[in-house]
């Protein structure tokens, strides 16, 4: 298909997200528009994904089992050489990484755990470059001066996931069609303004910022 080729030729360095903004960009392009206004950032903002639900969930659960790290490595051992087991590894893992913040995100933002990258790539380069990164180490020191567990994720979905992957996907699958995008949520003046209330009782809200303008948005796009 023509539209695999373009893709994988515009995205220039493998990314598994990114495809739909270039459709997105494509049919606005097909309209003549040359600038369009993304609302990434938004769900950084106000805890829009499932993340700042379930992550906290796993980790309030798991680091109350006494050596869960242990438990969890041991039993994905025994079970990661049983032919056809995948149920096992996969909750023997959320056991292993899933008392901290850094692991228990790393569980639901990573495409691959660690322990199943040798079977992708060089067993060598996986163990020099773990090594180096130290993924949930990272993931942790980046979010353990914040205390309250939605914060941690906004800060953790925000400099990961955002920046590195939702921006960078954004950049090239709209200059690709030569479609400008612009981002009115990812602003530093916004984000320092509402820093003190957001993911807090009674702060701000996507729903708040929908009534924001002099007409505030119809009910059938909030919706």
């Amino acid at each position: 298909d023509s539209s695999v080729e373009s893709i994988l030729a515009a995205m220039d360095q493998p990314t598994i997200d990114g495809v739909n903004t270039y459709f997105v960009a494509k049919a606005a392009k097909a309209t003549g528009l040359k600038v369009a206004i993304s609302g990434l950032g938004g769900d950084e903002l106000f805890g829009g994904y499932n993340t700042f639900k379930d992550v906290p969930s796993l980790v309030n659960k798991v680091s109350k089992i006494p050596g869960h790290q242990l438990i969890g490595k041991v039993i994905r051992t025994v079970f990661s050489s049983a032919a056809g087991s995948v149920v096992a590894p996969t909750i023997a893992g959320a056991i292993e990484l899933g008392g901290s913040f850094g692991g228990a995100y790393l569980l639901r933002r990573g495409l691959f755990m660690p322990w199943e990258l040798p079977k992708i790539i060089d067993p060598d380069l996986v163990r020099e470059g773990l090594s180096i990164l130290c993924p949930v180490e990272k993931l942790n020191e980046s979010c353990d001066s914040i205390k309250e567990p939605l914060r941690k994720l906004a800060l953790l979905e925000t400099i990961f996931y955002m920046r590195n992957q939702l921006l960078r996907d954004a950049d090239w699958a709209g200059m690709s069609q030569s479609v400008e995008i612009r981002l009115p949520l990812v602003d530093s003046f916004l984000f320092e303004t509402l820093a003190p209330v957001l993911l807090r009782s009674a702060g701000a809200s996507k729903l708040g910022l929908s009534m924001m303008p002099s007409h505030a948005l119809p009910k059938a796009i909030i919706e």
